[in-house]
């Protein structure tokens, strides 16, 4: 019903979303995980069509999907009008919670024997892909996790015979679990089976230590000491009557007697029925923006009633971002919900002279605020965390855990039963918070331009904003739009009104690329200082992975070449990496692909400067630049095989280049890559490494020029040219010069193509580079075909195939075979352009070189069609097509899509042409390429959309 199996693994990723949107990627990853096929992204949208047929098959045409939404560049599934059963599940399970909170037990026993009778079989049952493998795992767990519950529940209505043989069952199926052996002996010992009870322990402790290497924890420890002693908190309890009485089933008065008993000196560690406490810290006056953020996280609470179930709201980021304001903020605005009162604590996670709040302290801070009496907070962690979820239970308490060093300090001070909420703030992502109790997690990060020009208007004032907009937008952006920055610098000018913006604004110009410009009145108000909590709570080699990064020029930055720069195997950069994105002291913002906030990145620069010395930095950077320059010349070698390489000079670093297994994965980094390479070669440039430069320009020009990244090609080659010009290499210069040359015929600079590619002729002919030569007669014939000079691009390419057979290349000579073809194509000489491209289609195939053959496939499909045999043409352009797929060449597959779409249409039949111009679309649509603006217009023209 729900189609094949990986149109159900598109639904189970936007159903367990839970309403909020996953991109393209996120869904891409989570169907066939990290090497996807070959267009994956336009089988990913027909898998989204259709399920939007399968899920309303009424919806009129043309109206716009009500359940399947896309949002930004993937979609979202509108949970709240689907029923599944994990969300039946789920209620089920909250009801149930309820119930038993209510005292109702045997009501919420009975409630979690139907959630579990009716879970049927694995979770995600066929469907495939990492996103439901991990989603099993962790549902699995969830329902062991609601086993245990109602197996609880049970044993408190004493039903511990009941129960029994399926304890045992369920122990023997999970001999680590502690919580189940811990059910296990209360149920055995209540049997009168003290001794198996006893022997259980024994064996699970056994197990424990042979396969895990730890020791039974506290609550199991604690349950057999009750064993030994035959605690009479073992024995089966009384049968609790619903809530409603005004006496409980223990004896306990209700609440209106609790109160009476602390006025006559009942248990003075009971807390005080009417203390409210109040604890927040004043909300910022001049809050302003994190709309967006403030909607994600008052969207966890339900709208009316008391949330159902513990919320727990963690809000991670950099220092500086504005995490406590906006927690507080929130804070205040949900106070109202929550009768009881509120908490605060800063725990100091991140603070000067790093005295980071123990739980145990917290605790005893937040019992008294409860109306604990001060002389009653018992001795011990357990005991007193103990006691504070008993005084939180039934009650609806806020509480903001602020600046949290990890998750072990966070964890005592959870409630235990529903209607609290908990938000906590971190530098550190909390991973075991978010794993192991369900908080949900906002990562704050810089304020939109928007965001930070409404900041500086509300601290400056809205008349100096409104009369200096452009230095307005260059303090928000040299501020790099973090907060912290933002308020130093506008109290600056609060300070002074006098002082123009833009004289503010030349200040911090002054002082980019360090932070002498973010130094406010103390500590907490200085961005170097508030950045050095962070970094000086790394362990050393994360520390040193910190500085070595900011030595690096480009955008973001992959594992490997961070391991380069370490001069550690990758596996071990990975782990520090993930050290500094927890601490949020860098930013990973696509898998693999790590990125320094621009202050971050000046922090990290001073420390390198400060700390590590000029042979220590030099060193690292000739690593990158080893480690660029053989990974580009092993990915262009393995995009075009047998396409004439540059020699390379050994590597005298460990550099630890990639090396990959497909075209497919060479593209992919290439891709990934793109702005980084272009930011290497101006680096090795402006910093002595010029062999470095020039050589790295010459391994990009293949996959860019089919990309089209043009303007990209011309600043590489321009950098380049000036590298080898510094240093005297006469080659190096003959290469940039052919490079630039080729891309001044790109954008039609004919004068300038002319001059450099002459330049580029001259140079090679004297160093005697025949390869070098010969690349670049046929750069000068494109140019003359380009301008109708026929005759003389013929002659180009007579010299080009010369030089080819004179070294022995079969490949090069069959590429000037077609390329010569192409030219009689152009002079309208189909028959002598077919003989031509034939032949080249005849050497290629011959020395197995399947790239060759569909570009001269695709040479004779268009003679072809110039001389109006257009199923020959049709087929030759399919069989370049399927080359080209297999090969994984996505523009060029889509150049030939288009000549066979032009055929198609030549012959009348439009429906086929205009289907093989959409396919061409999608694949230059997925790689940005300029020339797509082109094809969509060639649509409109055919009275299409125009979308592919």
């Amino acid at each position: 019903m729900l189609g094949p199996p990986q149109q159900r693994a598109v639904l189970a990723v936007l159903l367990l979303r839970g309403g909020r949107a996953a991109g393209v990627g996120e869904l891409v990853d989570g169907v066939w995980g990290h090497t996807p096929p070959s267009g994956a992204v336009p089988m990913l949208r027909t898998y989204v069509s259709r399920l939007r047929k399968l899920l309303e098959p009424t919806r009129p045409a043309g109206a716009p999907p009500r359940l399947v939404v896309s949002v930004g560049d993937g979609y979202a599934l509108r949970t709240e009008e689907i029923t599944s059963d994990l969300g039946v599940f789920e209620e089920s399970l909250a009801r149930a919670e309820r119930r038993r909170a209510a005292g109702d037990s045997r009501g919420a026993a009975r409630m979690l024997g139907s959630a579990l009778a009716a879970w049927q079989g694995p979770a995600l049952g066929g469907v495939p892909g990492p996103f439901a493998r991990a989603e099993r795992t962790r549902l699995a767990e969830r329902r062991l996790g609601a086993q245990e519950y109602r197996l609880r529940v049970e044993l408190e209505l004493g039903r511990h015979e009941a129960v029994l043989p399926e304890l045992k069952a369920l122990r023997d199926a999970q001999p680590l679990r502690e919580a189940v052996c811990e059910l296990l002996l209360v149920a055995l010992y209540r049997c009168g089976r003290r001794a198996e009870a006893l022997e259980i322990y024994a064996r699970t402790r056994r197990t424990l230590v042979d396969e895990l290497g730890v020791e039974p924890g506290p609550s199991l420890r604690a349950a057999h000491a009750r064993l030994l002693t035959g605690d009479p908190d073992l024995s089966p309890p009384p049968v609790p009557v619903p809530a409603a009485a005004s006496v409980t089933a223990a004896g306990e008065a209700g609440p209106d007697a609790d109160r009476a008993d602390d006025r006559d000196g009942a248990d003075p560690a009971r807390a005080r029925g009417d203390v409210h406490p109040s604890q927040l810290p004043a909300d910022l006056a001049l809050f302003t923006g994190r709309e967006a953020e403030l909607g994600l996280v008052e969207a966890l609470l339900p709208a009316a009633d008391p949330p159902d179930k513990a919320v727990i709201g963690l809000i991670n980021g950099m220092a500086g971002a504005g995490k406590t304001t906006l927690a507080v903020h929130w804070a205040h605005r949900a106070a109202h919900r929550f009768p009881d009162g509120s908490l605060y604590v800063n725990l100091r996670g991140y603070t000067q002279g790093g005295s980071v709040m123990h739980p145990s302290e917290a605790l005893e801070t937040f019992l008294v605020a409860l109306g604990v009496a001060p002389q009653a907070v018992p001795e011990g962690l357990d005991a007193q965390a103990a006691l504070y979820r008993s005084v939180l239970a039934r009650r609806r308490v806020l509480i903001v855990l602020d600046n949290a060093r990890d998750t072990e300090q966070i964890r005592p001070l959870l409630p235990g039963t529903p209607g609290c909420l908990v938000i906590v703030t971190s530098r550190s992502r909390l991973t075991g918070l978010v794993a192991g109790h369900g908080a949900h997690p906002l990562t704050l990060g810089p304020l939109t331009g928007d965001e930070a020009r409404a900041m500086l208007t509300r601290r400056v004032g809205r008349a100096r904003v409104e009369a200096e907009p452009r230095a307005t937008d260059a303090i928000v952006e040299l501020c790099a739009r973090l907060p912290l920055a933002l308020a130093i610098v506008a109290a600056r000018a609060a300070h002074h009104p006098g002082f123009r913006l833009a004289d503010i604004a030349g200040e911090l110009r002054e002082n980019h690329g360090s932070l002498d410009a973010f130094t406010g009145g103390d500590a907490r108000t200085d961005v170097r200082a508030v950045f050095s909590w962070s970094y000086h709570a790394l362990p050393r080699p994360a520390a040193e992975l910190f500085r070595r990064l900011s030595l690096h020029p480009g955008p973001d930055i992959g594992t490997a070449a961070a391991a380069a720069l370490a001069a550690e195997p990758a596996r071990t950069v990975r782990a520090r990496l993930s050290e500094l994105t927890g601490a949020s002291l860098l930013g990973e913002h696509a898998p693999g692909r790590y990125a320094f906030h621009d202050l971050l990145r000046a922090y990290a620069g001073e420390l390198a400067d400060a700390e590590d010395g000029t042979e220590g930095r030099a060193a690292a950077l000739l690593r990158l630049h080893d480690h660029y320059l053989h990974t580009t010349h092993n990915a262009s070698a393995t995009i075009g095989p047998l396409r004439e390489t540059l020699p390379l000079p050994s590597s005298t670093t460990d550099s630890g280049p990639l090396r990959f297994t497909g075209r497919k994965q060479a593209m992919n980094w290439l891709r990934a890559e793109r702005h980084v390479l272009r930011a290497v070669v101006e680096q090795a440039t402006a910093h002595g490494h010029e062999d470095h430069a020039w050589r790295t320009a010459v391994g990009l020009d293949l996959y860019f020029d089919r990309l089209g990244f043009w303007h990209d090609l011309m600043e590489i080659n321009s950098a380049a040219l000036r590298a080898a010009r510094a240093v005297g290499d006469r080659t190096g210069e003959a290469h940039a010069l052919r490079g630039l040359g080729f891309f001044h015929t790109r954008f039609a600079h004919s004068a300038e193509a002319r001059r450099d590619l002459g330049r580029a002729l001259e140079l090679f002919r004297a160093e005697g580079d025949a390869f070098g030569e010969a690349r670049t007669r046929r750069c000068l014939a494109y140019q003359a075909n380009g301008e109708g000079r026929f005759a003389v691009s013929l002659d180009h390419y007579a010299h080009a195939r010369e030089l080819y057979r004179s070294e022995g290349s079969t490949s090069s000579e069959a590429i000037v075979l077609n390329e010569v073809g192409w030219t009689y194509i152009l002079l309208g000489e189909h028959d002598k352009a077919l003989e031509h491209c034939e032949k080249a289609v005849a050497l290629h195939q011959e020395i197995g070189d399947p790239i060759g053959e569909a570009a001269a496939q695709d040479s004779v499909g268009y003679a072809h069609h110039q001389l109006g045999q257009y199923g020959a043409a049709v087929e030759r352009f399919e069989r370049a097509v399927t080359l080209y797929r297999e090969i994984g060449d996505h523009y060029l597959e889509a150049d030939t899509l288009r000549h066979a779409g032009d055929a198609h249409l030549a012959a009348g039949d439009r429906e086929t042409a205009v289907a093989a111009f959409r396919r061409a679309l999608a694949l230059l649509e997925e790689t940005g390429h300029p020339e797509a603006p082109d094809l969509r217009e060639t649509l409109r023209g055919l009275g299409e959309s125009g979308r592919g």
